[in-house]
């Protein structure tokens, strides 16, 4: 399976479905969810800080600190984190070409119309789905 090179909203999920499920009712250190997810704990907080600005997660300073949702998993949808972190960066990863290449600003005009129908698309499809959904189909099955 090819890898991503932006994994920011993968692991987002990863986190926001951690604090739903295993860390419910406490916080969990950043370390603790670099562990669960497998990245470096200062990625994991750079990937909190957008969620936090919006109020997602909230964190605790000091030893017993760490993350922990601040709104209900349920309402959390993975649109609304795909929105926070993917922001206004073209989805299809569009360049820059040679201004003066007639062919470029046409590719270039047609991928951007293609990029805004394929982020939308993207969008209306996780709206459909929580966090809180995310976690029951993680839950192991017994």
């Amino acid at each position: 399976m090819a890898t991503s090179r932006n994994t920011q909203f993968a692991v987002a999920v990863h986190v926001l479905t951690y604090l739903a499920g295993e860390g419910q009712g406490r916080t969990a250190s950043s370390d603790e969810l670099s562990q669960s997810t497998n990245v470096n704990p200062v990625y994991v907080r750079r990937v909190l800080g957008p969620l936090r600005e919006a109020g997602l997660v909230r964190s605790r300073a000091g030893k017993h600190g760490g993350w922990e949702l601040a709104a209900d998993a349920g309402d959390i949808t993975l649109a609304q984190v795909w929105r926070l972190l993917q922001g206004t960066d073209p989805l299809l990863g569009l360049h820059g070409p040679n201004p003066s290449c007639e062919v470029g600003r046409s590719v270039q005009h047609s991928l951007a119309a293609l990029d805004d129908a394929v982020t939308r698309a993207v969008a209306d499809e996780l709206e459909r789905f929580t966090v809180h959904d995310i976690l029951l189909h993680s839950l192991p099955k017994g």
